[in-house]
């Protein structure tokens, strides 16, 4: 990497830092480039080199968080729910400013929307409504119902001050999402086991 990119992406990610730290003390209608500018150390004409206006900013820091987590998600594919959680709750942890500017101050209500949406997009590929006790229920309502019940604790983590470490929550989530989307499994397979 020459030193002409490191010096943009130096740039580039005090540009975001700036503007996550700035939503975490005002309302983003109230950010001028001018703030993000003087809070970065950067001139108003390198953040115009790289973002259209604050709203091409912001949006492209939530497209990068969500394609992380995508990608996350997609690693920990055959992990099952407890491990694959542990996964994104570090991610949340380690990137706590962001998630809690956006989840908690409301930061940007876009963000939870894309978020929700993320998440009934993974989960998708793990429910079976064909059959079992989940048999009948429309996709559409089912998978807002965990989604949204996993954004509820996401956003309660983030308010409480992240009470528990990641490898708790996780677990605990994990099992919970296990229990609505496998119970059925697991009960045809204790059934199963007990006629042998």
């Amino acid at each position: 990497m020459s030193n002409v990119d490191r010096r943009i992406l130096k740039s580039q990610e005090a540009i975001k830092k700036a503007v996550i730290e700035l939503m975490s003390e005002k309302s983003f209608d109230q950010i001028t480039i001018q703030d993000i500018s003087d809070r970065a150390n950067v001139s108003r004409r390198t953040i115009y080199l790289h973002y259209l206006d604050k709203f091409d900013l912001l949006d492209k820091i939530i497209e990068e968080h969500i394609n992380e987590l995508r990608e996350l998600a997609e690693s920990a594919s055959e992990m099952g729910f407890i491990n694959g959680n542990l996964i994104w709750f570090e991610y949340f942890e380690s990137h706590y400013l962001f998630f809690s500017t956006m989840l908690v101050s409301k930061g940007a209500p876009s963000f939870r929307r894309q978020f929700l949406e993320f998440v009934m997009e993974v989960l998708k590929g793990e429910v079976n409504l064909t059959e079992g006790k989940n048999h009948g229920i429309n996709e559409e309502v089912f998978l807002r119902f965990i989604a949204g019940a996993y954004l509820e604790i996401v956003e309660w983590w983030f308010k409480n001050g992240m009470p528990c470490p990641p490898q708790i929550i996780a677990e605990q989530v994990g099992v919970l999402i296990e229990r609505i989307v496998y119970l059925d499994k697991i009960t045809t397979k204790n059934c199963e086991h007990n006629r042998r």
